[in-house]
């Protein structure tokens, strides 16, 4: 190793060092607002979705809110939904930032938004999800997913908005 010395008198290695300690900090920066930006995202998303047909819109979930069910939820979400798993538009968090997100308008629901999600019935989340949702890139999992599954799916759907609200306690807290 060839060590140079600058005017200052500092090697050209220290100097590197702390460029390459600069760097990683900058980095270690930008993913955590990367990470945590999503939290105060605009809340709720406007929109315009077509109402269910009132058999479906009054409809109310009759799974309870297990462990089980939720998790069977998560694991469609992720995964399991066929043909393409809820992840890949509405993101792994659920915050809309799915790797197919970029190209549809309107984007993907913001599903960790209490105020956008709380609002919808259970029987209209489950038309969407049944259905699709037109003008939109929502896909109908009519004929893929049973209909346990999207009431499992929903179960799941609301916990994302539960957990957005306890992150954000948390901080909040943390920081009093």
């Amino acid at each position: 190793m060839v060590i140079v010395m600058n005017t200052y008198g500092e090697t050209e290695m220290k100097t590197q060092a702390r460029f390459k300690i600069g760097l990683v900090a900058l980095c270690f920066l930008v993913m955590i607002v990367w990470t945590v930006a999503p939290l105060w995202a605009a809340c709720p998303q406007p929109r315009n979705t077509q109402k269910a047909p009132n058999e479906f819109y009054n409809m109310v979930n009759p799974l309870k809110p297990t462990i089980e069910n939720i998790l069977e939820g998560k694991g469609l979400f992720e995964e399991k939904a066929k043909p393409l798993a809820c992840k890949n538009c509405h993101g792994i968090n659920g915050d809309g930032k799915g790797i197919m997100a970029s190209g549809l308008t309107p984007p993907p629901r913001e599903f960790t938004c209490a105020k956008t999600i709380d609002g919808v019935p259970d029987g209209q989340l489950f038309w969407i999800i049944k259905n699709g949702s037109p003008g939109t890139g929502m896909p109908s999992f009519r004929g893929h997913l049973e209909d346990t599954q999207v009431w499992q799916l929903i179960l799941y759907v609301r916990k994302l908005a539960q957990t957005r609200i306890a992150l954000i306690t948390g901080i909040a807290n943390q920081n009093l």
